[in-house]
């Protein structure tokens, strides 16, 4: 197992998500901007591998603009030589990676537009993905969409436009259990009839769900990766001590946390933090986790990686 956090380090010093407004839009300004995204995420990428945190999201904004027709720059080639060192360094230390497009990704939109941008977007995913030589186990996830109305119309729209992508979309996508709209249930119903991986969000359970248990979630969820897809990839939180619906905790409870791990000690997936302060709490679930034995062997490699210094 192994476990992450999503696109931002606040303890390295740099973000790797800088952007820019599309007016002031030019080829030297994207080209800066990337550069530091790039430089940040090796950067981020040394520390993870530092605290035994070998699951990174990577923020959607590492190349600003690049889904859009304003940008011209042949990106993949500019930055050739960083992409393919990164990639590099991931597969050294057998980093899984993922990347989750915003909420504007819809692609059962009614809105010709919106699908025409949303493909877009994903593509340009993908190919930050393949640009660094990544494996089929690097994924992307999306949410079905939107209702419109329909739910089964819009879930058979999802389908026919999930069957009409590139191969290059297809093989990285995954869906993932939302918590307004779309459950396990009717994920693992759009998975039988695309194969397309669902990835489990614990806390979407918690809010929307048919009654299933954890573990039975995490089981069923499991059963939609193949092994070219790599292990099941799940999103961790728990609720804000606010009480507003949705909103992900601040930091981790690992009372909360604790008794997740206990609920699927036998099941085996990659986990992923979506706790605000980002790498401080999964450090303290990195910590809290020794004697696991799903993370064996992160620690032997970390104990090799010390023995050689």
């Amino acid at each position: 197992m192994r476990v992450g956090y999503p696109c931002i380090n606040r303890s390295v010093g740099c973000r790797g998500n800088k952007t820019f407004r599309l007016s002031s839009y030019s080829e030297e300004k994207l080209i800066e901007t990337a550069s530091n995204n790039l430089e940040c995420l090796e950067t981020m990428l040394r520390f993870n591998i530092n605290n035994d945190l070998l699951f990174f999201r990577i923020s959607s904004d590492i190349v600003p603009f690049a889904s859009h027709p304003v940008c011209e720059l042949d990106w993949t080639q500019h930055f050739e030589s960083k992409l393919q060192s990164l990639g590099k360094t991931i597969a050294e230390y057998s980093f899984r990676i993922s990347m989750h497009p915003d909420q504007f990704v819809l692609i059962n939109s009614p809105r010709n537009d919106v699908l025409k941008n949303s493909i877009s977007e994903l593509y340009y995913h993908c190919r930050l993905m393949d640009a660094m030589g990544l494996d089929n186990t690097a994924k992307m996830q999306i949410h079905v969409g939107g209702v419109y109305g329909d739910k089964p119309a819009a879930i058979e729209k999802f389908i026919q436009r999930y069957n009409d992508l590139d191969e290059v979309i297809k093989r990285r996508l995954v869906i993932e259990n939302d918590d307004r709209l779309y459950d396990l249930r009717d994920c693992v119903q759009i998975h039988g009839l695309t194969g397309i991986p669902v990835l489990f969000d614990v806390y979407h359970h918690e809010l929307l769900n048919n009654g299933e248990s954890v573990p039975d979630a995490l089981r069923i969820a499991e059963s939609t990766w193949s092994d070219d897809d790599g292990k099941l990839m799940v999103d961790y939180s728990s609720p804000h001590p606010s009480g507003r619906r949705g909103k992900h905790a601040d930091e981790v409870d690992l009372s909360h946390f604790g008794g997740f791990i206990q609920q699927s000690e036998d099941i085996e997936f990659d986990l992923m933090l979506e706790i605000k302060d980002k790498e401080k709490s999964a450090i303290k679930v990195i910590e809290s986790l020794e004697g696991d034995k799903r993370l064996e062997s992160v620690f032997a490699k970390s104990e090799a990686r010390e023995s050689k210094k």
